[in-house]
Parts: structure tokens; C-alpha cells; sequence
């Protein structure tokens, strides 16, 4: 069952980044969350993410613009490496805290607090109609990148601080798409070196899935951008919102 509820969400996920706000990261990895750990989750996410990156790769990268590469790049890089190394640390740690409700106990990690409140957080950023508005002078890329990274190594939410510093970067409609993909590779191509050394090689991660999943987002990631790129629709994106609320304080409270 967690099979096809994992391939669908990354159908969903994958087709609603085109008109919903939020990366195909936020919208994935909440629902992989349900059946596994939360550092396991946030692994098997950044396998489909990545995979779904290199497709759109193949499709846009010549547009990318180097400097800005460079600039914002090398420093996510360097952060993405700290970030997944802090999300190891985390999944290390013991229980917080545990409680019985309706006879289950329930347990609070310092993992599973994490990255609810990262999610409740860029679900609150993403939604903010001003917080897309929101542009940073290109001084301030290689932070930027720094800031973009982390979070994309620790939680895979990375997209949203990138579009806000790319947005004066001088960058056409076409680089900025190009260069946000290869942006997104360079930091899944670095955090994935942790994930592989840590979380990757758990026996937990049925590979299978794994590669239904990716199947289901590339044909998610073909229908949206046929049918559904220019089309921004508001009460998907409340609908998202509200969800992925949820799911955050599910694993706030322990409960996922």
C-alpha cells in the first residue's frame, strides 16, 4: 500500500510544483514520512528529487548562467555538506519526551521537532504573498546559497530562499529556471554523498519504490509542464498548505 501512496504523492508532488508554490521536496517527503523514519524519509526524498532534477537538467541546463552558478553555487555546496551531516547528528539523538494517548505511546525526537517546524516554516514562508515578492541584491548571493544549502541538506526545502535571492540577479525567464535546476542538482549531488554514507544503506528503504516513485515524478514533472505551467490555481495551493500543516504537527507531537 505505502507503494502506491508513495508513487502517487510523487505524481501529485512533482505536477503540483508548477502551479501550487512549493518544491517537489516539501510536498513529497511529508508523505514519506508516514511510513518511514524521518531521516530515511527525508533520503528516499532527496533520491526521487535528485533523479527529477537530472531530468529537468537534460531539458534546461544550457540556459544556466555561469557567474551566478559560481557565486551562489559553491557556497550551497559547502553548506548542503553541513546541513545533511546536522541531520545525522539529529536522527542520533534520543527521546525528547514521550506521552500515552488513547493507550499509544508517543514519542518526540529531536529529529522528527526539527523537521516539522522547518516544514510549518517554509509552508508559512511559501504561502506569504509577499514573501514570493521578495527580491535580495545580487551582493548577497553567496549567502544566499549558504542559507539555500543548509536547509536543502538538512530538510531538502531549498527552493524557496534560492528564488528569492535569484530574483536580482539580472537573470532572464529562461536562466532563471536553468540556473535554479542546476542549482538544485549541485546541492542534491552534495548531500546525497552523507545520505549515502548514513541513511541510504539502511535496510529499511525498499528500492523498488524507490524507482516507481521516480517514474510517477518524471511523469509528473511531463503532465505538469505540458498542461499545467503557466496555471496558478489558489485553492490548490491553500489545500497544500493546510496538509502539509498538518503532517508538520504530526511529527511535532510524535504522532508520524
Amino acid at each position: 500500500m505505502e507503494i502506491i501512496i508513495v508513487a502517487i504523492a510523487s505524481f501529485f508532488a512533482a505536477l503540483l510544483t508548477f502551479f501550487s508554490g512549493f518544491g517537489l521536496g516539501t510536498l513529497l517527503m511529508p508523505v514519506v514520512a508516514i511510513f518511514f523514519p524521518p531521516a530515511i524519509a527525508v533520503a528516499i526524498t532527496a533520491v526521487v528529487h535528485f533523479a527529477n532534477n537530472i531530468l529537468k537538467f537534460f531539458l534546461v541546463a544550457k540556459n544556466a548562467e555561469i557567474r551566478t552558478l559560481l557565486y551562489f553555487g559553491a557556497p550551497a555546496v559547502l553548506f548542503a555538506f553541513l546541513g545533511a551531516y546536522l541531520l545525522g547528528s539529529l536522527s542520533n539523538m534520543g527521546t525528547l519526551y514521550e506521552y500515552v494517548l488513547f493507550g499509544k505511546t508517543f514519542f518526540i525526537t529531536p529529529l522528527k521537532l526539527s523537521i516539522g517546524l522547518l516544514i510549518l516554516f517554509f509552508v508559512l514562508l511559501e504561502s506569504l504573498p509577499f514573501f514570493s515578492q521578495i527580491a535580495l541584491d545580487k551582493k548577497w548571493l553567496p549567502f544566499g546559497g549558504a542559507l539555500s544549502g543548509f536547509f536543502g541538506g538538512l530538510s531538502g526545502n531549498q527552493g524557496a530562499f534560492r528564488s528569492m535571492f535569484l530574483l536580482k540577479a539580472g537573470l532572464s525567464k529562461e536562466q532563471f529556471i536553468a540556473t535554479g535546476v542546476v542549482l538544485a542538482v549541485m546541492v542534491d549531488s552534495a548531500r546525497m554523498l552523507i545520505y549515502g554514507e548514513s541513511f541510504l544503506q539502511s535496510s529499511e528503504i525498499e528500492w523498488s519504490m524507490v524507482a516507481i516513485a521516480i517514474v510517477a515524478a518524471f511523469l509528473g514533472t511531463l503532465v505538469g509542464n505540458r498542461l499545467l505551467k503557466k496555471v496558478s490555481i489558489n485553492f490548490i495551493r491553500i489545500v497544500v498548505a493546510v496538509l502539509l500543516s498538518v503532517i508538520s504537527l504530526g511529527l511535532i507531537c510524535g504522532i508520524l
